[in-house]
């Protein structure tokens, strides 16, 4: 499996997220090996590459779900576990569930502090507070299951904000949106990342919206490579990806 590798970045402090030839995989199967990158205070990674790459097994190995086969995860900038919020792929079940938007974002705060039996009057504020950036401020008392998709992926973007406000892990964040909503979804996001000073790592099949934005990217593949979105693009995968990827939407439209 070859690698390329974009430049050191320098003169910059110690990285938020360091993965080190880290293999991920199921029940000692592993699906991609040797694994280096590391995440800035700041940075807004996009990771992409073919279905079944291993992306979401990224993911889910970062919040502890899944165990590494190999290497390690290291954590610095005094970034704990629980303050890296997640928002994950989006479920038919998760659509249809009969709860307030307030209950959906307050949920959240569990995480926090550990478990508690009652929502404090700071949960609530702070609930409020997430909802309001997300521009979802006016649909609290509103049952989740009647809203859009569009405005769902935002009450789960409130409720991931609600854990934490250093760093977000989010898969496939537009995934079943239409266009206006995607524009307005990844809009958010570049908002919480340049404005509030989020870290954001994202993975996106969409190429041609997601890319804008980030500052780094992670292929995973065949082929991996982590390095300026810059990087990227002048790099033999990235081109060749982005050309692929160019050539599935051409189809999905013909």
């Amino acid at each position: 499996m070859k690698q390329e590798l974009g430049r050191k970045r320098k003169g910059r402090a110690m990285a938020l997220i360091t993965c080190k030839d880290l293999s991920l995989g199921y029940e000692g199967k592993a699906i991609v090996s040797n694994l280096n990158f590391s995440v800035q205070k700041g940075d807004y990674l996009c990771i992409v590459g073919e279905n079944g790459s291993g992306k979401s097994t990224l993911m889910k190995t970062m919040l502890h779900l899944l165990q590494p086969l190999g290497g390690r995860i290291e954590l610095g900038e005094g970034l704990r576990q629980r303050e890296i919020g997640y928002l994950p792929q989006q479920t038919v079940v998760q659509r249809d569930f009969p709860a307030s938007v307030q209950e959906i974002v307050l949920s959240g705060c569990q995480g926090r502090f550990g478990f508690h039996p009652f929502y404090t009057k700071a949960d609530k504020a702070l609930a409020m507070e997430m909802l309001e950036k997300t521009g979802m401020q006016e649909y609290a008392k509103h049952c989740y299951r009647e809203l859009s998709g569009g405005q769902q992926q935002r009450v789960l973007l409130a409720r991931a904000l609600c854990a934490t406000q250093k760093v977000l892990l989010l898969d496939e964040p537009v995934s079943g949106l239409d266009p206006k909503a995607m524009a307005n979804m990844y809009q958010t996001i570049a908002e919480l990342n340049q404005k509030e000073g989020i870290t954001i790592l994202m993975i996106s099949h969409d190429m041609e919206g997601a890319l804008p934005y980030a500052t780094h990217v992670l292929h995973i593949g065949r082929s991996l490579f982590f390095g300026s979105k810059q990087e990227y693009q002048k790099s033999e995968i990235g081109r060749m990806f982005a050309g692929a990827m160019g050539g599935e939407k051409e189809g999905m439209k013909a």
